[in-house]
């Protein structure tokens, strides 16, 4: 039983929650909740469960049958408190390994839907298009090295448990990835305001991959200019732009229905 926060182990999760250069350099990241370690533990991703000694019964019983390949650590309440991110934590966290996908990956004849972020910045967002996309069929999303980090406590619990099942690559300049994909084959939409057709009027044939750009400043330039076309989402009112999240949704589900 761990009964205080000058444990090494609840300093290391605090610094693992803050920081995510300690993620990276350790190769792992936070889960938290009942839902999430359950999915690390079924895909066999668990480095260490911890458990608060307040965990409620409930809990424990729909977890306690993956326990037993687990490392388990029990913690105070109060302690728990401190390496929880949520404000009314279940009572149960998990130290998880990063899934790795090799970029090569992205050229292989299965991969045929894509969703590519540029320079997303809000975890909420980011989770949510990692769960739309699952729900979608997309077949993996890519990530420019601007993007929030992925494995952000926020993020990981946005995705509810897709981050464990949807492939991802990030890569360092986002028009270079467009033009290698417009090489592969794909036909590469950006959503801007400057498109010349609706969303709903492209067929979305063959291999298709989304690009949805920053939430303040969208897409840049030059990955504008090198997708195959500008596609826009009407907008009535006085509205200059949709959350991105939800601009993605809707492409990734027009893509969903013309299949």
């Amino acid at each position: 039983m761990i009964e205080s926060s000058s444990n090494q182990q609840i300093k290391t999760i605090i610094k693992l929650k803050k920081s995510a250069r300690m993620r990276r350099k350790e190769g792992v990241f936070i889960a938290e909740g009942v839902r999430l370690v359950e999915d690390a533990l079924s895909y066999h991703m668990v480095k260490k469960v911890y458990l608060s000694r307040e965990i409620k019964e409930e809990y424990y019983e729909r977890l306690s049958h993956r326990l037993k390949e687990a490392e388990v650590e029990y913690v105070a309440g109060k302690v728990f408190q401190e390496i929880s991110d949520t404000e009314n934590p279940q009572g149960v966290l998990a130290l998880v390994k990063m899934p790795q996908y090799d970029n090569e990956e992205l050229w292989q004849p299965k991969v045929t839907d894509l969703i590519c972020l540029e320079d997303i910045q809000d975890p909420g967002n980011m989770g949510t298009i990692f769960r739309t996309a699952e729900g979608a069929g997309m077949s993996g999303v890519i990530l420019s090295s601007g993007c929030v980090d992925l494995f952000n406590p926020k993020v990981v619990r946005s995705t509810m448990g897709s981050i464990f099942r949807l492939p991802f690559w990030i890569v360092e300049n986002m028009t270079e990835t467009v033009n290698q994909l417009k090489q592969e084959n794909f036909s590469v939409y950006a959503a801007s305001l400057e498109g010349t057709k609706m969303y709903t009027q492209e067929t979305y044939q063959g291999k298709s991959a989304i690009v949805i750009g920053n939430e303040a400043n969208g897409i840049c330039r030059e990955t504008q200019e090198a997708s195959t076309n500008k596609i826009k989402i009407p907008m009535e009112g006085q509205l200059e732009s949709l959350n991105a999240a939800v601009s993605a949704a809707l492409l990734m589900y027009e893509i969903h229905r013309n299949r």
